[in-house]
């Protein structure tokens, strides 16, 4: 009688772990298994996403390299304007060569004109500067919001496939003939969900770094201005 008990126990723990295999889905199964709707904007998504981790490194290594200007930079170029060393001092910008560097590069061909012209000068390079850091910038934007209404749309394209099929089910409801539908609206809006969560988080941490090489430039320049502006 205890084998019998024993042997119906472990049968039932066979079917009931049976069970919870057949239940476990991986990650590939659940896109797959919202047919060819949910499929097409899963790659949409997809490759919105490895856009936008393309845009967010490659900037961020381009702010990186922007931000790195040596300490004494402009100590070197106040001392080589104080001693009339012009083209020295346009020699070190050449070879620094960063936003900050092209900047006071600019300054310094204005050297001798009105220090208003000098100032517009700097500024209008500063406007090019941050142009070229923001380059691309307003893409991870789009993605962050765009992202999230395609996975929206999956989610209405998935319940009015999952309702037709309800409609064409002549009066027997089955999960079964609601799968493809549900599956199509919970995967895409996921989906939507995550990737616009990341280009948001990638568009945000952007424009922190850009924003502290932009102060960068403006007070190099103003020190430059400052320095061009002091009785000699």
């Amino acid at each position: 009688m205890l084998n019998i008990l024993l042997q119906n126990t472990q049968e039932g723990t066979e079917l009931v772990d049976k069970e919870s295999v057949e239940k476990t889905l991986s990650i590939i199964e659940l896109i797959t298994s919202g047919g060819s709707a949910g499929q097409i904007i899963i790659a949409i998504l997809f490759l919105l996403l490895v856009v936008a981790t393309y845009i967010y490194f490659e900037r961020l290594f381009a702010i990186k390299a922007a931000s790195n200007v040596d300490a004494n930079f402009m100590n070197q170029i106040k001392d080589h304007v104080s001693n009339g060393k012009i083209d020295s001092a346009q020699m070190l910008c050449v070879q620094v060569n960063s936003p900050v560097s092209r900047l006071i590069d600019k300054g310094i061909t204005r050297i001798g004109k009105p220090l208003a012209d000098i100032n517009t000068a700097i500024e209008n390079a500063g406007r090019l500067e941050i142009y070229k850091l923001e380059k691309n910038v307003s893409v991870l934007a789009t993605i962050s919001g765009a992202a999230p209404m395609i996975g929206f749309l999956g989610t209405v394209i998935g319940m009015i496939l999952a309702i037709f099929e309800l409609a064409n089910a002549g009066g027997t409801i089955q999960m079964d003939t609601l799968a493809s539908g549900l599956y199509t609206a919970m995967t895409t809006t996921v989906a939507g969900l995550i990737v616009g969560i990341v280009g948001y988080i990638a568009y945000n941490h952007l424009v922190v770094r850009t924003n502290k090489v932009v102060y960068q430039m403006e007070a190099n320049s103003l020190e430059f201005l400052d320095h061009l502006n002091e009785p000699t």
